[in-house]
């Protein structure tokens, strides 16, 4: 299994001198990957609750935000191994052409080492601020991943659909990794797990617990074969948001949190579970106010210390 590990691009931490930082000790530790997430807005009343906290209110964190694409580019300049993953980015916020240009800038000036994690989105505020419907965001997203997987593999590109269009035309630069860079959605919903059965590369679970994961991939891969599809081509990796704690939350505790040791015992879960790979995101924890507090976390997750 693979461990990656989460850029500081969100939070009061968030800077040029911590991504770089963590990007570079990243890669001397072994990691094998790093991560960014995407938020637009911190709403002063949200008209969504927020899923992860138990009133509804955002996190703090959310309300300093590096953009999660300039990050990754930044850090493609400053590492030379490590894969740079999306965790995730909110389909119904952008246009598939402008997106894929992006993201194939990335994937050529990294040298094919992007990972595309996309996810529906959850804040009807921010869907009203980029002049999108919430509503509609399904549909969407469908339409999404067929028109960004045209311009990426064909040439002439052309795609007419009710949400997207894009003329006949050429598109000769192309991302680096063929047919295109892996594309992980973040579901759970059964339609969206459909989605990912259909028309992704595999599954981004985050806050499940272990044997929630393990049940739902199975569910995915039952579609992906009822579809025609391999099963065993449909890959996992897990977004662990970990929240470190001097003593254990006992029967309460939420998976990836507590104690080193049990999240450390949590990660060998998901790794006998047959999870790809997973990685630790430690925005929530205490420890990650200050890059050396990230460095410090790193240091004590870093791969050869849970023997992968």
């Amino acid at each position: 299994m693979k461990l990656g590990f989460g850029l500081p691009n969100i939070g009061p931490v968030a800077s040029p001198d911590a991504i770089i930082k963590v990007s570079k000790r990243a890669e001397e530790l072994g990691y094998d990957s790093l991560w960014v997430v995407e938020r637009l807005l911190s709403p002063l009343n949200p008209q969504t609750p927020y899923p992860g906290t138990p009133d509804g209110s955002l996190p703090q964190q959310y309300r300093s935000v590096l953009d999660p694409l300039q990050v990754l580019s930044f850090a493609a300049a400053n590492t030379s191994r490590v894969s740079l993953g999306t965790s995730v980015l909110v389909m119904g916020y952008r246009n598939p052409l402008v997106l894929a240009q992006s993201l194939t800038a990335i994937d050529v000036l990294s040298g094919g080492r992007l990972i595309v994690g996309f996810g529906q989105g959850w804040s009807k505020d921010e869907f009203d601020a980029v002049g999108t419907s919430m509503a509609s965001r399904a549909g969407m997203a469908d339409e999404f991943l067929h028109a960004l997987k045209a311009v990426w593999t064909d040439n002439p590109v052309e795609f007419q659909g009710n949400h997207f269009q894009i003329p006949p035309s050429y598109i000769d630069i192309k991302p680096v990794q063929k047919p295109h860079p892996p594309i992980f959605l973040a579901a759970y919903a059964p339609a969206a797990m459909q989605r990912v059965a259909t028309l992704g590369d595999g599954w981004m679970p985050a806050g499940i617990p272990i044997e929630g994961m393990a049940q739902m991939m199975e569910g995915i891969r039952g579609m992906a074969s009822q579809s025609g599809r391999d099963p065993s081509e449909l890959k996992m990796i897990v977004r662990a948001n970990i929240e470190i704690s001097d003593r254990s939350a006992g029967a309460e505790r939420a998976v990836f949190s507590g104690t080193l040791d049990e999240i450390k015992a949590d990660i060998t879960r998901v790794k006998d579970m047959g999870a790809d790979e997973v990685f630790l995101d430690p925005l929530f924890s205490p420890e990650a106010t200050t890059a050396e507090g990230i460095l410090g976390v790193m240091e004590q997750f870093k791969p050869s210390a849970l023997g992968i």
